[in-house]
């Protein structure tokens, strides 16, 4: 794939370091779901795709493990569970940037606070092999929904669902009881009304998160980009 050549290149990966990365990145990427999301249909931030960000996100977050652990020698962080937060952080449902269907009633239902927790759904659906390890999914899965910070998550309360606005409500009643309670529990960690402001309690999620902001900061170009944000609406892209 040529991005991610292109990245590899860019961040000077040497060849066994590219082979270590594409056995975790290959097979996720060949997903239709995710192939998806490297076309114009999902733009994420500006013009660039949503497959794109997710890309560099990975790359970054691989880098920064790195240099983490050559600074500390921390012998329980992994760098491949790292590495399948920065894949699966951003699958959310529906593209945000000027898509009328993607509309919410509840300001705190908006995209910025509802995606991480559309993520979580979507990849235990589409990649179900990834959370069969008790201990690794819950890593994953708390990286992915507090991948924001300091940026606050919408919580979910089963009895209220229907004003969370998920856009994959299908999905989510789909998943077992188990991975419910995971994903719940991570969500009512520092509960502030119906948010949860609080980082990943794993260094794994800590360090994706970072990665998220340094390149998050790149793509976003200018004025409208930022205005999207809040709004879902960019003049800068059709």
């Amino acid at each position: 794939m040529i991005i991610l050549n292109n990245l590899y290149d860019k961040y000077n990966l040497k060849d066994d370091e590219k082979e270590y990365l594409n056995s975790i990145i290959l097979p996720i990427i060949e997903n239709s779901n995710f192939q998806r999301r490297m076309t114009n249909e999902f733009l994420h931030h500006s013009d660039i795709t949503l497959g794109e960000h997710i890309l560099e996100d990975t790359i970054l977050t691989y880098v920064l493990s790195k240099k983490y652990l050559n600074k500390h020698h921390d012998t329980n962080y992994r760098i491949d569970l790292a590495i399948k937060i920065a894949m699966l952080h951003d699958l959310y449902t529906l593209p945000w940037q000027n898509n009328n269907e993607a509309k919410v009633n509840h300001f705190f239902s908006k995209h910025g606070f509802r995606h991480p927790i559309e993520a979580v759904i979507n990849s235990i659906t589409w990649y179900p092999n990834i959370f069969e390890n008790e201990v690794d999914k819950e890593i994953i899965i708390d990286g992915i929904i507090h991948h924001m910070y300091p940026l606050p998550v919408r919580r979910i309360n089963e009895k209220k669902l229907e004003k969370v606005e998920l856009k994959n409500i299908g999905n989510y009643n789909s998943l077992s009881k188990n991975n419910k309670d995971i994903l719940i529990n991570s969500l009512n960690r520092n509960k502030i009304g119906i948010l949860s402001l609080s980082r990943s309690k794993y260094k794994e999620g800590r360090i994706m998160s970072k990665a998220d902001k340094k390149s998050s900061r790149k793509e976003i170009k200018n004025i409208s980009s930022a205005k999207a944000l809040l709004t879902g609406k960019n003049k800068k892209i059709k």
